[in-house]
């Protein structure tokens, strides 16, 4: 029986550009927060060819990040399916990662779904559903270690806020 047919192989010297590896990543969503991709959160720092192997750059959003083990294989499936068979990831933690590497587009896209993007004063701006200004805080601690729990005085609803760090 034969293994199934890869799409995009990538074969006899022809590497895919960085620019198109970087779109496939850009296609990979983070497996806590599906609304934004691992590109727009800023944990994929460098891809580079070094001769037939694709090197992978990531910073975890924390070292102890127990997503990471998921985002490390989803990378590895998509970048194998398009083709690429060396592929090598390098995890690199200094310099840390913090919230000011996440892209305006991945916390407009956090907004949108309903949690308050990451702020250098500390708390949410307003409520990401109704826009309010009047929120507080519920909890220090979210659904996540990078979330805390907060509510909005207005709408009521309580809403993610995406801690700075």
């Amino acid at each position: 029986m034969r293994p199934p047919a890869r799409r995009n192989h990538v074969g006899g010297g022809q590497k895919p550009s960085l620019e198109t590896v970087w779109a496939w990543l850009s296609a990979i969503p983070d497996p806590e927060i599906p609304a934004i991709s691992l590109t727009d959160l800023g944990i994929i720092r460098d891809v580079a060819w070094e001769g037939e192997t694709l090197i992978v750059t990531i910073t975890p959003t924390y070292s102890g990040c127990p997503a990471t083990s998921i985002i490390n294989l989803d990378i590895e499936t998509a970048l194998r399916d398009h083709g690429i068979e060396n592929l090598k990831l390098k995890r690199q933690l200094s310099p840390p990662w913090t919230t000011e590497w996440m892209c305006d587009t991945g916390r407009a896209k956090l907004e949108a779904y309903g949690i308050a993007p990451p702020r250098p004063a500390g708390g949410p701006q307003h409520c990401p559903h109704c826009k309010s200004k009047a929120v507080e805080r519920i909890s220090q601690f979210g659904s996540t270690p990078c979330k805390a729990q907060w509510r909005c005085c207005d709408c009521r609803e309580p809403f993610d806020y995406f801690k700075c760090i």
